[in-house]
């Protein structure tokens, strides 16, 4: 499963609705996830990505595959990561500025 940016659209949409006064239940939304099932499903999506690179680069090593679609595959997986260790990142960071918080 590649990650979708659209459902990162929709969701910063229906946030954006949410917080002008609508509600989820009026905007037809899915009801809400806890965090961690959340989390769960972008790191399947994530390996999912990896792995997907990976066998259409042993395709394309065997002659099964094109360039492109190893391109398109490796490029995909290239942005899941990066994705992924930019949150790394900014969760890193917001732990230590909670450090830095006085009592």
């Amino acid at each position: 499963m590649a990650v979708d940016v659209t459902n990162a659209i929709n969701a910063y949409a229906n946030a954006n609705r949410i917080a002008s006064g609508g509600n989820a239940a009026t905007l037809g939304t899915t009801p809400a996830r806890d965090f961690g099932s959340i989390l769960q499903q972008a790191a399947a999506g994530v390996v999912g990505a990896l792995q997907k690179s990976e066998q259409t680069s042993l395709q394309a090593v065997t002659g099964k595959a094109d360039l492109a679609a190893v391109t398109e595959a490796v490029t995909n997986a290239e942005m899941a990561l990066q994705t992924v260790v930019a949150v790394r990142d900014r969760v890193i960071a917001a732990y230590n500025d909670i450090l830095k918080m006085p009592i």
